[in-house]
């Protein structure tokens, strides 16, 4: 008959306290991981949801392309809006463009409701832009002049949407503030959640 000899070290691995203990360790290595990936994604969250570089960081060189485009309806009127959603597409705006179709348009999508600012660094064409809330009411409209980087704060600290337009074009189409801005197809806030 063989015997098996534990050492007291195998001894001692093999003993309930010891099991204990390892398993107290790997649960707090489980729960540290969980706990830095935790923290990892609330911090990508924020970084994404963050606004837009301020004027004096962020300064492209050129235009950028072409958005992808939504079908609006300011009050009657129709228009062709490029959605500007990511942070660096709501910094860049219409920055270094040459001209704007007169039905076309640039809206931004701030995301949260917050106080915005908007400017007009390396921005060439004369526009007129409405701050608007998440119901799509058009609580403010105002005039901007190319190259101008004095910021235009809203009164409101309910702004969720950015319209910009040709300047002008508000009072053209005879828009003012409770005007409602809507899409093709259903409220403005949908946009929120769309990912194209």
């Amino acid at each position: 008959m063989e015997r098996s000899f534990l050492s007291g070290r195998d001894l001692l691995a093999y003993h309930p306290v010891w099991q204990v203990r390892k398993r107290k360790i790997q649960l707090s290595v489980i729960l540290g991981l969980l706990v830095l990936s935790g923290l990892w994604l609330f911090r990508s969250l924020r970084a994404s949801s963050a606004p837009p570089p301020s004027p004096a960081s962020w300064s492209p060189t050129q235009p950028q392309p072409k958005l992808p485009t939504a079908k609006l309806w300011v009050g009657s009127q129709e228009l062709v809006a490029e959605i500007a959603r990511e942070p660096l597409r709501v910094a860049t705006g219409m920055m270094f463009r040459t001209n704007m179709a007169p039905n076309a348009a640039m809206l931004f999508l701030l995301g949260v409701p917050q106080q915005a600012s908007f400017y007009m660094r390396n921005t060439l064409v004369p526009l007129s832009c409405a701050y608007i809330d998440s119901e799509g009411i058009i609580l403010e409209i105002h005039h901007m002049k190319p190259k101008d980087e004095t910021p235009l704060l809203s009164a409101s600290s309910n702004i969720v949407f950015v319209l910009e337009v040709n300047q002008g074009w508000f009072e053209k189409n005879h828009i003012g503030p409770e005007a409602l801005v809507r899409t093709e197809q259903c409220a403005l806030r949908a946009l929120l959640r769309k990912g194209d």
